[in-house]
């Protein structure tokens, strides 16, 4: 019989994050699911403690691949669900009660379903939520995570996997397709999905560059007719992160100036 969803772990070298993750998928209080772990040859001991969990795994496998969305694309092909998510390490569901509480919503009406999630790094954790219609403009500076996110698992035989040749941009490259191309039906759950491990490297600001030309060699192969308002956009959010390292930076000097100024008026020969 068909499960209801697959949930997809990716791991590479995390042991301490896979085992957050595993734990948690293996809490939940919703049982119809398959657990799927795509090991990319570990050799920090997340491999023995898969075969520590195996009979709580459907499949898994520990062997070398050529990046993450490689390894995505091997969980997505073995997935017999009818949704699929991704919960890689590090990644675990808000509560053990949250699969429990969204399977009822996962229905034939729609083909995504997506909620929030906590953005979680070791300084800060914050709630991001999303808002209820997926527009083109949404997706010129914004995604949805797959963390969060319940995808109909015929819709990458009926599009297209993950672009392996993108390292950041291919989870957004096809939400952006299928969603604002082909306008396939999506629905957002007022539900907090997960706690996001937000120190990866789509997260880290190093990357935003690489991120920005993966995205825009999607805009140019699906949306041309947009590829000038997308430069566009790009340029005056450019603009305006530098007005405010401009701003930010003065701000600091004035402070500094101040307390300077500050610290020489104590030095200085009071008037009789």
């Amino acid at each position: 019989m068909t499960k209801k969803i697959s949930i997809i772990t990716i791991n590479y070298n995390d042991k301490n994050g896979l085992n957050k993750t595993i734990k948690s998928v293996l809490g939940q209080t919703f049982i119809d699911y398959e657990f799927i772990i795509i090991d990319g040859g570990s050799n920090d001991g997340s491999k023995e403690l898969i075969v520590e969990n195996e009979t709580k795994v459907d499949y898994w496998v520990s062997e070398k691949d050529s990046g993450v969305f490689n390894a995505m694309n091997k969980g997505i092909r073995k997935a017999t669900g009818e949704f699929l998510i991704f919960m890689n390490s590090g990644d675990i569901f808000n509560s053990n009660t949250t699969l429990q509480e969204v399977a009822p919503d996962l229905t034939s009406q729609y083909d995504i379903y997506y909620g929030d999630n906590f953005k979680e790094s070791p300084s800060s954790k914050r709630l991001k939520t999303y808002p209820e219609k997926l527009t083109f403009s949404f997706f010129y500076t914004g995604a949805i995570n797959h963390q969060s996110t319940f995808i109909r698992r015929s819709l990458f035989d009926d599009h297209f996997y993950y672009n392996e040749n993108y390292k950041i941009a291919s989870d957004w490259e096809f939400f952006v397709y299928v969603i604002c191309h082909q306008n396939v039906p999506y629905k957002y759950l007022a539900k907090t999905i997960a706690i996001y491990d937000f120190t990866g490297i789509s997260s880290s600001p190093k990357f935003s560059d690489l991120f920005a030309k993966e995205k825009l060699q999607t805009i140019e192969k699906f949306f041309p007719a947009f590829i000038e308002d997308y430069k566009n956009v790009s340029e005056v959010n450019s603009k305006r992160y530098l007005q405010f390292q401009y701003i930010k930076s003065h701000k600091i000097a004035w402070k500094i100036l101040k307390a300077t100024l500050s610290i020489i008026m104590l030095f200085l020969p009071k008037k009789k």
